[in-house]
């Protein structure tokens, strides 16, 4: 089993900046890919940022320039940067880890991201 816990989320203006981090521990497969998805009351969660364990990033086109994914694989920790905010990147910040060559497909309990105008 695979446990993830989220931190960093929290109230911030916009144009601000904020740090997530998401720990993962437990049975942790490699390789794979972690990372960020954003819901908003009545829509569906949607990519934010993923990073592999090789390194390669993907970014929804909407916080491309803006945010920027990066990992600890030693301490198995994915940090989203989030820069620039504006109040339409507000909503819960789910972590996710998926391995990519075994089933498997881990949330985390998510954090809440309010940006202001």
């Amino acid at each position: 089993q695979v446990q993830l816990v989220e931190s960093g989320g929290g109230l911030v203006q916009a144009g601000g900046s904020l740090r997530l981090s998401c720990a993962a521990s437990g049975s942790i497969f490699r390789p794979n890919v972690m990372g960020w998805y954003r819901q908003v009351p009545g829509k569906q969660r949607e990519l934010v940022a993923t990073i592999t364990t090789g390194g390669s990033t993907n970014y929804a086109d909407s916080v491309k320039g803006r945010f920027t994914i990066s990992t600890d694989n030693a301490k198995n920790t994915v940090f989203p940067q989030m820069n620039s905010l504006k109040p339409e990147d507000t909503g819960v910040f789910y972590c996710n880890l998926r391995p990519t060559l075994r089933s498997g497909n881990y949330w985390g309990q998510g954090t809440q991201v309010t940006v202001s105008s």
